[in-house]
């Protein structure tokens, strides 16, 4: 067994402290099936203890982990204050009206349909979501559109070096340089590459850096000793064609229930002070040995309080939010993760310019309620018939200035491309690290949609859409009449940033996670904040197979909800077991098996990971 399903297998939203399936000396080498992680689940909270009561929780911060991690605790009888210091819920999963079009500004994609929970909200709702074809242009660094057989065939080369280095990552992860790059193993391949002339050569190198995307940052920086932990769960990739909006209303049904969570909403909580919890002994009843300060100086106690602000924001308040100061190992970790640079450019024109002709035909999709069978049973094979892919991918381009240190390639998805009625003339660009950087600081301090803010971003944006098909400056209908551009790196309370990657110089990536997991170092009770009633959840602490998604927080919350639950002997309810912990429905219907993607059945036309960014 993998440490990625090793690791899904001991998740706490699958088992608690008390008992493990399959522990760390475990030779098994098969994925924990459907089944045996329903009877985890099930069991999971059945213990009792002596002095069994209900505590009174506070969850700080009302995203995806913080929702799901109030549902549980609430639905499990215990008594939820959920703060959040905006004036709505969702964190980053958040969307806003751009030219008329309701956009995600946060996630639009669900990576991993195989027993993932966000898949179930999805269908649940009948939120419609799409699997693209994996075929996309290709503008080389100078600007010119290669032939589509070239750019399928780089792509599907590269992506091929991306399942190996996941494999040699999971495999050697323990003998590779910290300091080695995923970039340094592209180069390597390549380099022994026979019959691959040098333009060819230098073509590979630029179509490697379409990674840089996905994680937030350049692949320059991208770990290869900890790639193994960007690997997701098994199944297609889907974007959310009609946005997260119905997935986030039933993710927070408990939350905005006042019978369920006392919801107190634009209540920025600043700094948390345990130091009452030493004075406490074990069963002297209520104890309330956490007291939280508001930015308004209130101060409220409660019996534990779960932390699912932004590992940015932990970064970057961790030493002076916390009295006393968290342990060395768990202040080492939340230093030594990295926080992406993600951010999104939605650029809208009166007409998809870039589509000669719409034709019956459309990239293959899934009108919900969509399942797994669905996805299956789709012609995935069929071509599409629109005149231009969905997908296209610039190349560090020479026609754009900026330092030659930074690479600018760009990513961009044509939201043309998706089904009626949600399919508008639309250009998303999917920019990160320097380049995001970059023109994130350049509107800051910009009115959304003045004329100011839409020069620098037409600016930005038109030589990248002034190459694709049918472009004429003297044309109306390639004129942007709306742009909208994220600004995750300017936004405090989403850490300043899009969510957690591994970069280069990092040696201890995985047990970095699990420290922040477990709220100290991996020695047993002693030095973890959970006995001073501190917990973190977020997507930067989740299974290592769900890092950086709406799935990991959604996990996590649960994960958190389920140990606070056994500590005081409370019980989860059965529909909670069984309907919306990620397993999908009962496995005598889906036959399903939760575990991370298969590499070795992988294509090499984009292996199913279609689409930037893991979170977003």
């Amino acid at each position: 067994m993998s440490r990625i399903s090793r690791d899904l297998a001991n998740s706490p939203h699958n088992h608690n402290q008390h008992g493990r399936a399959d522990g760390p000396n475990s030779t098994s080498t098969s994925h924990p099936d459907h089944a045996t992680m329903q009877q985890a689940l099930r069991g999971a909270t059945t213990f009792t203890c002596a002095n069994a009561r209900v505590p009174h929780v506070a969850v700080v911060g009302a995203g995806m982990a913080g929702l799901r991690c109030s549902d549980v605790l609430a639905r499990s009888g215990v008594n939820v204050t959920l703060f959040e210091a905006r004036n709505r819920l969702g964190g980053r999963v958040h969307q806003v009206e751009s030219g008329g079009h309701l956009v995600d500004m946060g996630p639009n994609w669900i990576h991993g349909t195989k027993g993932n929970p966000i898949m179930t909200l999805a269908e649940k709702t009948k939120t419609t979501v799409i699997e693209p074809e994996e075929d996309g242009a290709l503008f080389d660094t100078g600007g010119t559109r290669r032939p589509d057989a070239e750019a399928v065939e780089l792509s599907g080369k590269i992506w091929e070096f991306v399942v190996d280095a996941f494999k040699y990552s999971d495999e050697h992860s323990a003998t590779i340089d910290p300091q080695t790059s995923l970039f340094d193993y592209f180069k390597s391949r390549i380099s022994k590459m026979k019959g691959v002339d040098d333009r060819k050569r230098q073509d590979l190198l630029h179509e490697g850096q379409m990674w840089g995307p996905f994680v937030g940052d350049p692949v320059e920086t991208q770990s290869l000793k900890f790639f193994f932990l960007e690997e997701c769960v098994d199944g297609g990739n889907v974007f959310v064609a009609s946005t997260y909006q119905k997935i986030l209303k039933e993710a927070a049904r408990t939350a905005t229930d006042p019978d369920k969570v006392d919801l107190r909403l634009e209540t920025e909580i600043v700094h948390f002070d345990t130091s009452a919890a030493a004075h406490i002994n074990p069963g002297d009843g209520p104890s309330h040995k956490v007291t939280l300060t508001t930015s308004t100086g209130e101060k409220l106690s409660f019996d534990e309080v779960v932390i699912t602000c932004p590992l940015g924001w932990l970064k970057r308040n961790h030493t002076s939010a916390f009295t006393p100061a968290l342990p060395p190992r768990l202040a080492e970790a939340i230093e030594h993760i990295n926080y992406g640079r993600l951010e999104k450019l939605y650029v809208t024109f009166p007409e998809a310019f870039w589509l000669k002709s719409h034709s019956e035909g459309s990239p293959r999709a899934i009108s919900s309620p969509t399942s797994e069978d669905d996805l299956n049973n789709s012609n995935s094979s069929s071509p599409s018939e629109f005149p231009y892919p969905i997908f296209t991918h610039f190349h560090d381009p020479s026609y754009v200035p900026h330092p030659a240190s930074e690479p600018w390639n760009q990513s961009v998805v044509s939201l043309a491309h998706l089904l009626p009625p949600h399919s508008h003339p639309t250009l998303l660009f999917y920019i990160y690290g320097p380049c995001a950087t970059h023109v994130v600081h350049s509107i800051k301090n910009l009115e959304p949609h003045s004329a100011e803010y839409n020069a620098v971003l037409t600016a930005f944006a038109k030589p990248f859409y002034s190459k694709l098909p049918n472009y004429s400056a003297a044309n109306k209908t390639c004129t942007p009449t709306s742009l909208l551009m994220t600004q995750w790196q300017n936004d405090r309370l989403a850490g300043n940033g899009s969510y957690c990657n591994f970069q280069v110089g990092l040696e201890k990536g995985d047990e970095d996670i699990e420290v922040m997991r477990n709220g100290g170092d991996n020695s047993g009770d002693r030095n973890s904040i959970n006995t001073r009633g501190l917990w973190f959840a977020g997507e930067h602490t989740s299974p290592f197979i769900a890092l950086g998604t709406t799935t990991g927080a959604w996990w996590s919350g649960e994960g958190v909800a389920r140990r606070i639950c056994a500590k005081y002997g409370l019980d989860v309810p059965d529909d909670v077991n069984e309907n919306e912990a990620g397993l999908g429905q009962p496995a005598e219907t889906s036959g399903q098996t939760l575990q991370k993607k298969d590499l070795d059945g992988l294509n090499s036309k984009g292996v199913n990971m279609a689409g930037p960014g893991l979170a977003f």
